[in-house]
């Protein structure tokens, strides 16, 4: 089953230097480990605010919340999940 999360880096409570490139280099260590299980399928940074929209690929919610608090800015509350979201085929792609 896939899912969407959409998160925002908590930019409110947190100034831009706690964003450290060495709390930066450990969550983009993790998303490359949750890309190659499989887990993480695609990743977008957000244009519109600071955060990321993620397509998961797991057996149940339970599973990608367990890959949401894995990451390094979600564990130091750095990141809020907006968003999580199942998805279901597009039904207009199958037979008639």
């Amino acid at each position: 089953m896939q899912f969407l999360s959409l998160s925002r880096r908590r930019t409110d409570t947190f100034p831009p230097e706690a964003f450290t490139p060495e709390l930066m280099a450990r969550e983009t260590q993790r998303v490359k480990e949750l890309y190659a299980s499989g887990l993480l399928r695609q990743i977008w940074r957000r244009a519109d605010i600071p955060g990321a929209a993620i397509l998961w690929e797991a057996a149940d919610e339970a599973q990608v919340r367990a890959a949401l608090d894995s990451l390094p800015i979600f564990q130091a509350g750095m990141l809020e999940i907006l968003s999580l979201v199942p998805l279901a085929p597009y039904p207009g792609f199958g037979p008639a």
